[in-house]
């Protein structure tokens, strides 16, 4: 935060009141006991912030001047007895006030005459909120407001910005100590009512730091440093806060682990986009180890795939919906539909993933959702993009957790939002103090950027599907049909009917392998509306053209600036799509077919890879991989591979998951040697990836 710099004091100036400082320093020293008599001294409080003036810092001169202010305004200015006696009447009335113990000299005795006040010098001072949480205060040069500032509990001087800093703790001691200044006339611009309340409001919450040490070993342990701070601050703001750290810095395990700590506090409720249900469950079983039927997950129709062995309620179906799992899991669409259900159960702890998708105040998943996280006792909101475009989305996700706090949007909107007449907030004010607010109160972020030295090179992760009963249909009939095949085989006699139904066999794992793709279209795009909020630039990859079609189709609708890339894009005009997604801001998205566009090219503008579908072979997902994990990626890359259960993708991902890592350490910074033996009709890879889905099948 940047204040002008108004002290108006020369630098010859400040070089003569450094001299007279160490000189009132140095007898200070010499009469320490002596002056703590007569002055009471030793009612400051040892653990202000500011440092005691018996311990002058060399490397700060300057505020060894205004400590040095403080010790000799009675005893070394002022040594008369009658003044002596002033100092101790100030310090018995001192005692009613709250301002730590300090005493006040003459210049600062209780004075109720107000029409006296008119007669004296007026001085201005500002309160505001700074970047550090703390409260800053800002005035112009004068000694009577620089010895107020020295009887503030914990009240520090900072020589470089020239203002004063005092914790919210000590606001109201600071503005009775000005109130009492008798030689001036104090006028203080007060922190706006709203600022005041959540300041107020997060210096009252609990500090529930000491339950850290409840986190398993073998969850703290897999926590890098960042993440451990990120569940100190939620724990240090009473479990209520804002977790907006970048996309790809493991918002859901630092939630999951920030849940172990509060454990008396189960069951969990988990609000997320229908698109990420199954993913948290994926995620709450493999990091807790729990069993799969204590995760409930409601889903809106019966049927899908439920492979995992979670509770599986449907929100459509007649039957009533038990959420008695350790963790419940509900999408911000069937809440509407729950919302009566979810306030009687009383989930004392609410974990709100993708918070954003509370921002229109207007939906009604947000009317449904708020009351719920507001009467719970511990409440997270996760978000990579807490406020896409406005300050205006943010409040509703501020109310949610602290709605005596964020009682009105108009307050927060004339503030905030540039006002309006019409209640149409879409502007943006004050946007400084609104993010040191926020820093403040309730809002944790890391960037990449901030945290590179501590994440690994490449990560990749698992996402978990939810497919429609529909669009799961057609592949379980060719499951059967293969399952018939692949019994056929084994009781054939003749070699050449074992030969045609092999053959018959590899036609149908084509099929599933198709229909898979097809069948994933719907939930791939419901995962990528998610993604693309985040608004960084990512790749994403797929293998048939349905997918490839689908998922260009979806970018353009939403206005998202993208490329493709496949097979038939000619190879004189790939170069110019890549430059423009290097260069180009505004292209967000590259839409790239594994097999065309899987080497060759460098896209390291982006730091996310997305594979819609996998190949058979595992070298090309190495390679699709490193367009953007190459050199010139500054960032570490996050790879998500998206999964459906009961399709292909369930033997794939087995066979090449376990490839991957020695595959890639074996091909890396070898990638011209593995476009050298590349083939038309596929790499080596193929065959032996496409026999080990045939043993899967036989189950060899």
């Amino acid at each position: 935060m940047e204040l002008d710099d108004d002290w108006e004091l020369s630098a010859e100036e400040f070089d003569l009141l450094e001299k007279e400082a160490v000189r009132k320093i140095s007898e200070r020293k010499e009469s320490s006991d002596a002056a703590s008599t007569s002055c009471g001294i030793s009612n400051v409080h040892a653990s202000d912030s500011s440092p005691s003036a018996s311990q002058p810092r060399s490397d700060h001169p300057r505020e060894d001047l205004f400590r040095a202010t403080k010790i000799s305004r009675c005893n070394l200015q002022n040594s008369t007895s009658e003044n002596v006696s002033q100092c101790d009447s100030a310090t018995e009335k001192v005692s009613q006030t709250n301002t730590g113990g300090a005493f006040l000299p003459p210049a600062f005795q209780t004075l109720d005459k107000s029409k006296e006040k008119g007669n004296l010098p007026k001085l201005t001072l500002r309160f505001c909120l700074h970047p550090s949480g703390d409260i800053a205060a800002k005035f112009s040069y004068n000694q009577v407001l620089v010895d107020a500032f020295h009887m503030i509990p914990r009240a520090s001087w900072h020589a470089r910005e020239r203002l004063w800093l005092i914790p919210a703790s000590s606001l109201s001691a600071a503005e009775e100590v000005l109130r009492r200044v008798t030689s001036a006339n104090v006028e203080i611009q007060r922190l706006d009512p709203l600022v005041y309340r959540a300041i107020v409001a997060a210096s009252n919450a609990p500090d529930l730091q000491g339950m850290y040490e409840r986190i398993p070993d073998f969850v703290e342990s897999k926590l890098l440093p960042f993440q451990r701070e990120g569940i100190r601050f939620l724990l240090r703001h009473g479990g209520r806060g804002l977790l907006a750290d970048e996309m790809g810095l493991g918002k859901t395990l630092q939630a999951i682990a920030f849940a172990t700590c509060i454990q008396e506090s189960w069951p969990v409720l988990v609000l997320t986009p229908s698109s990420l249900r199954l993913h948290w469950a994926t995620m709450i079983q493999h990091w807790l180890n729990i069993p799969p039927s204590d995760i409930v997950v409601v889903l809106p129709q019966t049927g899908g795939s439920n492979r995992a062995g979670f509770n599986v309620q449907y929100s459509s179906a007649r039957s009533a919906i038990y959420l008695d799992g350790m963790f419940n899991i509900v999408s911000y669409d069937s809440v509407p539909k729950l919302q009566e259900m979810l306030l009687e159960a009383q989930f004392k702890m609410v974990v709100a993933d993708e918070s954003h998708f509370l921002k229109n105040a207007q939906a009604k998943r947000t009317s449904a959702s708020l009351p719920v996280i507001q009467r719970a006792k511990y409440a997270i909101l996760l978000s990579g993009t807490p406020a896409l475009s406005r300050p205006i989305e943010l409040f509703k996700q501020l109310q949610a957790l602290h709605p005596d706090v964020y009682k009105n949007v108009h307050e927060y909107g004339n503030r905030y939002c540039q006002g309006s007449l019409f209640g149409l907030y879409q502007g943006a004010s004050n946007h400084e103090e609104l993010h040191n607010l926020m820093k403040a109160t309730v809002m944790i972020r890391r960037l990449k950027k901030d945290v590179l030295t501590e994440l690994p090179s490449k990560r990749r992760q698992q996402v978990f599907l939810d497919l429609n009963e529909k669009d799961l249909k057609q592949v379980r009939a060719l499951f059967c049909e293969l399952h018939a095949i692949k019994t056929s085989i084994r009781e054939a006699a003749s070699p050449e009917v074992i030969e045609s139904l092999k053959m018959s066999q590899r036609n149908i794992i084509s099929k599933i392998y198709n229909d898979s793709a097809e069948a994933k279209i719907p939930a791939v795009i419901d995962y990528l509306s998610t993604v693309i909020e985040a608004d960084c630039k990512l790749l994403i990859f797929a293998y048939h053209h349905p997918m490839l079609d689908a998922i260009h189709k979806f970018l353009l609708k939403k206005k998202v600036g993208c490329i493709r890339i496949d097979g038939s894009t000619p190879t004189s005009t790939r170069q110019e799509l890549v430059s423009q997604f290097q260069e180009n801001d505004k292209i967000k998205a590259a839409v790239l077919s594994i097999k065309a566009a899987g080497f060759g090219l460098t896209l390291t503008a982006a730091s996310m890879v997305i594979f819609s579908e996998l190949s058979w072979t595992p070298g090309d997902i190495i390679q699709a991989e490193d367009r953007a994990y190459r050199i010139g990626q500054v960032h570490s890359v996050n790879v998500y591979y998206l999964l459906a259960n009961e399709t292909v993708d369930d033997i794939m991902w087995d066979v090449v998951q376990g490839k991957l890592e020695d595959l890639g350490q074996m091909l890396d910074g070898h990638e011209d040697r593995l476009d050298a033996t590349r083939k038309e009709d596929g790499s080596p890879g193929k065959q032996s990836t496409l026999d080990g889905f045939l043993k899967r099948c036989h189950g060899a």
